[in-house]
């Protein structure tokens, strides 16, 4: 768990990224409860960062964070929805091309902001 934390702040990339493999590679777990033990993971995390910035001199900007936070939860309510209707295998590969995917961009924008 140290070790995945120390990487995904290293690389600044979101830990489901990394959590859902390791989670499925190392421990066995199913996709399914890979991804949920993630996203508990991930807002156990989210709410201390929010716990920790209460009270600093700046404050949230909550007209960037209440759309983000909508959509967030509205993304969640319907990825569980499609996910009861997916396979655990089929889950592993539509989560493996999306992260080819966000690598390849992140790719393109490195290489084009050094151009």
């Amino acid at each position: 768990g140290a070790g995945l934390g120390a990487v995904t702040g290293l690389l600044g990339v979101g830990g489901g990224f990394l959590a859902v493999p390791a989670l499925t590679g190392v421990l066995r777990l199913p996709m399914r409860r890979a991804i949920g033990t993630s996203l508990l993971v991930i807002t156990v995390n989210s709410l201390t960062a929010l716990t920790a910035r209460t009270g600093t001199a700046d404050a949230l900007d909550w007209a960037v964070v209440a759309p983000f936070t909508g959509a967030a939860i509205l993304g969640a309510w319907d990825g569980r929805r499609l996910a009861a209707r997916l396979s655990g295998p089929l889950l592993r590969r539509i989560f493996a091309y999306v992260l080819l995917a966000v690598a390849a961009f992140m790719l393109v924008d490195a290489v084009a902001v050094r151009a």
